[in-house]
């Protein structure tokens, strides 16, 4: 077997060692993480965030300033997006395939065979690297939840962070939003310190009764940091003064609470001046509306339609892309169209209601290769039960044909409703 595929072999593999994809639990890593001799207790000092939304957005606003101020940083994050590798970044670089493969296979011998989930073994594998590699400081994005995730075995983090907190995973996390915020307040720790982004006042209540119950100390948006636009800056505002700083480059207006997340954090871990900079300047998380500028997509679209990408799935995820979209109509005035697909543990009505009266139609696709893909007519239901124009395609192809066949002049796009589908595009089609 070529080294290119070793990966992709032991990966597969670690799929079959558990029946559910999710099961959330901390004993089955943590039995792991023994036979591995606690790589969890030698790593550099761990930020680790946790939230629903903008979790990735924040992790690469911190990741561009710590590197900035000459820090070395891992950082884990999840799902990947066009290769397993993407999930695990060691001092800056992305882990190579000879390395992974080589820790895959010595948490796989450990294991011995006992169930565990892919996420648990292949965080497992994500620990064992960043303990041996030397570094600053670790960036541990939480994968589901955060009481129960397979990231939350570290007794200590240097730093907490909680993005907003929405309505996502229900069936895994709780039905209301108070249940959803206890399972991402489940990250805090005796002492730790943690910021906490501007959240509802449900949200809020449940992660500052956990913070007083465990005996955390929490740095609230709106009360002890606040952040806003003027003049084109990014305006952060602490008890230690206030900062103008570029406006983020990612974009989107929910980039601007994101941003002023980071700051926030990297403030708490003592960074001033031409890092928090940078953090704003530097920051790059592909499939978060992004403009794909090449790719067959793009070559078939003959320049009469911008092509956007993001991987957004819930409503709180919909509200930010479409006021996005918005904005960019008032700019330069365009038919929206969506190409959309979703997994089936989605809330599409949700995600597709921001979109009422700014999207001229829906075209649906199943997601290739995901098995837990809504096909494109159980998703075409759901829009129309949203109240939607819609049409199903059967591919990706066919939908942006169908959207070019049916109208003139200049046209916007976005493909959205999926990481896995943005995955799908950034390997196949850009």
């Amino acid at each position: 077997m070529s080294e290119q595929h070793r990966s992709d072999a032991i990966l597969q593999r670690l799929l079959t060692l558990h029946p559910k994809v999710i099961d959330l639990s901390l004993g089955r890593l943590q039995r792991l993480l023994a036979l591995l001799d606690h790589p969890e207790r030698r790593l550099p000092a761990v930020i680790h965030v946790a939230g629903t939304n903008g979790k990735g957005s924040v992790c690469a606003y911190l990741r561009a300033g710590l590197e900035a101020a000459g820090r070395r940083v891992h950082v884990y994050s999840s799902p990947h997006l066009a290769r397993f590798h993407e999930r695990i970044r060691l001092a800056g670089t992305l882990i190579d395939e000879v390395l992974l493969s080589d820790l895959l296979e010595e948490c796989e011998r450990a294991n011995g065979g006992a169930p565990i989930t892919f996420f648990e073994i292949t965080t497992a594998a994500a620990l064992l690297a960043f303990s041996r590699v030397p570094a600053d400081y670790v960036i541990l994005e939480v994968g589901l939840g955060g009481r129960l995730d397979a990231t939350n075995v570290i007794d200590a983090p240097a730093l907490g962070v909680i993005t907003p907190v929405s309505i996502d995973h229900t069936q895994y996390l709780g039905e209301t939003l108070a249940e959803i915020a206890a399972e991402k307040a489940g990250i805090l720790k005796a002492g730790m310190r943690c910021v906490v982004a501007p959240q509802s006042d449900i949200a809020l209540r449940v992660i500052e009764h956990a913070a007083l119950r465990v005996g955390a100390q929490l740095l609230i948006g709106g009360q002890d940091w606040h952040v806003s636009t003027e003049a084109e800056a990014l305006v952060y505002q602490d008890g230690e003064g206030l900062l103008d700083l570029p406006l983020p480059a990612l974009p989107g207006a929910h980039q601007i609470d994101n941003a002023g997340t980071a700051i926030a954090a990297l403030r708490a871990l003592g960074l001033e001046g031409a890092p928090l900079h940078a953090a704003c300047e530097r920051a790059e998380w592909p499939a978060r509306l992004q403009r794909l500028r090449s790719g067959p997509l793009v070559t078939m679209a003959q320049g009469r339609a911008e092509i956007w990408l993001d991987g957004g799935h819930n409503a709180a995820a919909g509200r930010a892309i479409a006021g996005h979209l918005s904005s960019l109509s008032e700019r330069q005035d365009a038919p929206l169209h969506l190409i959309a697909g979703m997994l089936n543990t989605k809330d599409a009505a949700g995600f597709f209601t921001p979109f009422q009266g700014l999207a001229s139609a829906v075209h649906t696709v199943a997601i290739p290769g995901e098995s837990n893909s809504l096909t494109a007519a159980e998703l075409a239901e759901q829009v129309t039960a949203a109240g939607m124009p819609v049409a199903a395609a059967p591919s990706l192809e066919a939908a942006l044909a169908a959207v070019l066949d049916q109208t003139e002049g200049p046209i916007r796009v976005l493909v959205t409703g999926s990481l896995y589908l943005a995955g799908h595009i950034l390997r196949s089609h850009a």
